[in-house]
């Protein structure tokens, strides 16, 4: 398993989300970081998912 980081951001710039989560790979990390964005009603604020490695896997500006 590898360690994702999720952070999402209210318009000004303040971060309202910052989170780690465990995936098997890079597809399986997309699929949990929309569904805790989902979660948390955060699908629509600005968002970013990163992989271990830096790689961009979800981004909402």
């Amino acid at each position: 398993m590898k360690t994702y980081k999720l952070t999402a951001f209210e318009a000004n710039g303040e971060k309202i989300m910052d989170e780690s989560f465990q995936a098997e790979n890079d597809d399986a990390a997309k699929i949990e970081g929309e569904k805790l964005l989902s979660e948390k009603d955060l699908l629509e604020k600005t968002h970013r998912c990163t992989s271990p490695s830096g790689k961009l896997l979800l981004f909402h500006p």
